[in-house]
């Protein structure tokens, strides 16, 4: 199948991805959780971030919606009170 200098390679290639994916992660959660933004503009920030991850990872954007999504989703929550919410009327939100 794979030699030992095909394989070694395709985890280097893999790792690489891997970092930029994180850069990528962690850029977002900044912007978020720093930049002034509406929610609109949040959300298209992330929809970058997914399509930046599924260039990198073809195929996996769901894993990108089970793992990195519910960061991205709380950090907007605590970042913007959307009137009529819970936090709104003085409620806690569902955790």
């Amino acid at each position: 199948m794979y030699n030992n200098a095909g394989m070694k390679e395709l985890l280097l290639d893999e790792e690489r991805r891997m970092r930029r994916l994180n850069i990528v992660v962690d850029l977002t959660a900044a912007v978020l959780s720093q930049s002034k933004l509406t929610l609109r503009e949040a959300f298209n920030v992330i929809d970058d971030a997914r399509r930046a991850a599924v260039a990198l990872f073809p195929d996996k954007g769901d894993v990108f919606d089970l793992i990195y999504l519910p960061r991205f989703k709380r950090i907007i929550r605590e970042r913007f009170v959307i009137p009529g919410g819970a936090l709104s009327q003085g409620r806690q939100p569902a955790r």
